[in-house]
């Protein structure tokens, strides 16, 4: 579902840089139609389980309200790193130990799922290996030293190499950090052309991918029914990959994500001279900072760099100028560069940072809420509903187990409140 400030948004550079098209059109639906499975979102959520679906010998139908990729699955940053949206220590808190180990495994698996199916779909998509998260203040230093101590330590995992010095000046050409992780598992890729490729990969599967058909109601029952303005899916199972464009469609999971905007520039193409001196080995980064931006170099050697938040949909006052005055400090050699695209994009976001996956009654299972981390484990989302519906639904269980609360406030406060707690950690990333 969509409201009206989802729907006319400047151009993303991903959209003019398309490099994958769908076999077939994908018509709004119209009249009737009976499937094992609907899928609800054209996001990587719902393109990996409509794939994995129908490689499992499932009819699909997938409802997209307007174009695959039109959401964060196709706006977003591209980063691509095992872990979630919030420290693996809350998954064990809430789970265990032994339990959030399996987690951790799974976010590695979900890396690795991302690589796999563009190699075997051949997506152009223009994955890259290397990511650094960089610490921009002494705490985050040994915050993030001790990040990599306990994920050696307890999860077994030895991807992360510290850097400092002209070691981390090798990476990234700035003195903006006094350290940073270089995450050997981590990369980074074009996100809309990944999701399209995803997209193609269901179409070729038997997938009937329907665009400018939103879901307007779930029906429930034993099979479901979804309708559309034009037409209705009568499925056995349903799956929900809405994220951040849920709406009131499922009121049951009313409140447990908030929709935040991010925004992106890309600059002017910089040629490899002046790229090397921004990223000379084409990491991805990130900073430490709880509001963080985020950055990367693109095929054709632009920087694209993300960063500040909206929860009202809103642009923030000053947001050209503060991205612009980033760009610059961090990076005096793009000094008058300029930039030739502007664009924002909605994730979903959970109280607790961690995705929210789950099943209402017997036949209605949903994934949302990767808090900024799911241009991975939203692929990996994708193939566990598959398993689900096919009856093997441990590893689904095992994240459907995170408890989630809903954000505080009711609907009225919510909003005011979230900005609230945002502003003080903003506060807090200037000390």
């Amino acid at each position: 579902m969509t409201t009206a400030a989802q729907t006319d948004r400047p151009a993303s550079y991903y959209r003019d840089s398309i490099a994958v098209r769908l076999d077939q059109i994908c018509p709004p639906l119209a009249g009737q139609r009976r499937v094992d499975v609907c899928v609800i979102g054209g996001g990587i959520t719902g393109c990996s389980a409509a794939l994995h679906l129908a490689e499992r010998g499932y009819s699909v139908a997938l409802l997209e309200a307007r174009e695959i990729g039109f959401g964060a699955s196709g706006r977003s940053g591209g980063q691509i790193l095992p872990g979630l949206g919030t420290d693996i220590a809350t998954v064990a808190q809430a789970l265990g130990r032994e339990r959030a180990r399996e987690v951790w495994e799974m976010s590695r698996e979900a890396v690795r799922l991302t690589a796999e199916l563009i190699e075997r779909h051949a997506i152009p998509c223009d994955l890259a290996w290397g990511y650094l998260h960089a610490a921009v203040k002494p705490r985050h230093v040994r915050g993030l030293r001790e990040m990599q101590e306990s994920l050696a330590r307890d999860y077994g995992y030895t991807a992360l190499e510290w850097l400092e010095g002209g070691a981390l000046r090798e990476r990234v050409v700035t003195d903006a950090y006094p350290g940073a992780l270089l995450e050997h598992e981590g990369g980074h890729l074009h996100p809309l052309n990944y999701t399209l490729g995803l997209a193609r990969a269901a179409q070729r599967a038997g997938v009937a991918i329907h665009e400018h058909s939103p879901a307007l109601a779930v029906r429930r029952g034993q099979p479901a029914t979804v309708v559309t303005a034009q037409g209705e899916v009568t499925a056995d199972f349903v799956v929900v990959g809405a994220n951040a464009y849920l709406g009131q469609l499922l009121p049951e999971l009313d409140g447990r994500v908030m929709r935040a905007a991010n925004y992106i520039i890309a600059t002017e193409p910089l040629g490899e001279a002046r790229a090397a001196q921004v990223l000379p080995c084409n990491d991805a980064l990130s900073d430490a900072n709880f509001v963080l931006d985020y950055y990367r170099l693109s095929s054709d050697r632009r920087l694209i760099y993300g960063g500040e938040v909206s929860y009202d949909g809103r642009e923030p006052r000053g947001l050209q100028q503060r991205m612009d005055a980033k760009i610059a400090r961090l990076f005096p050699a793009l000094d008058g560069v300029r930039i030739d695209y502007r664009w924002g994009g909605d994730v979903a976001i959970t109280l607790n940072r961690a995705p929210d996956f789950g099943r209402l009654g017997s036949n209605v299972y949903y994934a949302q809420g990767y808090s900024g981390h799911g241009m991975a484990l939203a692929g990996l989302a994708g193939k566990l509903l598959g398993e689900a519906i096919a009856g093997q639904s441990e590893r689904f269980d095992l994240f459907a187990a995170m408890p989630h609360r809903r954000f505080p406030g009711g609907e009225r406060l919510r909003t005011p409140l979230l900005v609230l707690a945002t502003t003080f950690y903003k506060l807090r990333d200037r000390l």
